[in-house]
């Protein structure tokens, strides 16, 4: 496909504040995480999953959900998502006036069972009160495929079993599906056999690419995403988020790589560069070690040159 074939617009879900900040071990105040969801929404993000409504004894770093959401200034028009495991997730995200609300499962047995001690008809089965739920409400359902391109333990996935996992999603009736590649195995030929598998069982163009970089392979997997027509892509500020099962790997792919690449493009995003960069940097900052965006880090030290 040339150039001339990719998408004119994507849309980019911000997933730093929930999914990059979750595995930190230093306690970030609500303070902090309000600033950092602000900046991104002002920068023009237009879906920001910004927290998740979790137990706090699984996830401490979540337990101030609710008051980040209390805390934030809503911009209009932006999508703001928690991620939520059952009915009392649901009642919490519910109360803080959540837009969208995100269901998740595996598209590998192994991990299904190893993670959450069933099988995958039974995980996804579990989300159907909560998909109700956000139907009733009037609230946008994501749900997530992990593990789509990869397994910690049993390695291969197969497109089909992918393809499986979306087909399930859709019939509780989800409004936009992620395909992730949570290890970050994934590869270019890869990525197009699943999306386009996956495509026969839910409209393309919601179908979103959610990569990480353990193998440096993201910015690749998105090029050849873009090139099948995928149009919604997930990227965390500053790269933030390891990869639990690869020890020392990165996680996420960088908001700012993947605006670095978009802009390249000619691909319209809606959104600053610049502002976030210094998103990015002021996260960074916080944590206090250098941000994981070579985008990031090279426009910062451009400015500062």
């Amino acid at each position: 496909m040339s150039a001339s074939l990719l998408p004119v617009a994507v849309k980019i879900v911000e997933v730093g504040p929930r999914d990059g900040l979750q595995n930190e071990k230093q306690t970030i105040s609500a303070d902090v995480k309000i600033d950092l969801v602000n900046r991104l929404s002002d920068a023009g993000i237009p879906n920001v999953e910004a927290v998740s409504f979790v137990s706090p004894k699984w996830v401490p770093q979540m337990a101030t959900s609710s008051e980040v959401m209390q805390g934030i200034q809503r911009r209009p028009g932006t999508i703001y998502s928690a991620l939520v495991p059952n009915m009392k997730g649901f009642d919490a995200a519910l109360a803080a006036k959540m837009d969208e609300v995100v269901i998740f499962g595996a598209a590998s047995e192994a991990f299904s069972q190893k993670n959450i001690n069933c099988s995958i008809a039974e995980s996804i089965e579990r989300f159907r009160d909560v998909a109700q739920a956000a139907k009733q409400h009037g609230m946008r359902l994501r749900g997530s495929v992990s593990c789509a391109l990869g397994c910690p333990y049993q390695g291969e996935v197969t497109p089909e079993a992918a393809a499986d996992v979306v087909r399930r999603m859709r019939d509780l009736g989800c409004d936009e599906i992620d395909i992730a590649d949570t290890i970050g195995v994934g590869t270019a030929g890869q990525v197009k056999r699943v999306f386009e598998r996956a495509a026969k069982e839910f409209p393309l163009e919601r179908l979103a690419g959610h990569f990480h970089d353990t193998y440096g392979q993201a910015l690749a997997n998105i090029y050849a995403a873009l090139e099948v027509g995928v149009v919604i892509y997930h990227s965390s500020v500053a790269g933030l988020g390891g990869c639990p099962y690869a020890r020392g790997a990165t996680g996420n792919v960088a908001t700012e790589d993947v605006l670095y690449l978009m802009h390249g493009l000619g691909i319209s995003t809606g959104i600053s560069l610049d502002a976030v960069v210094d998103a990015g940097q002021f996260i960074s900052e916080q944590l206090g070690r250098k941000s994981s965006s070579r985008a990031g880090s090279a426009i910062a030290a451009k400015r500062a040159a």
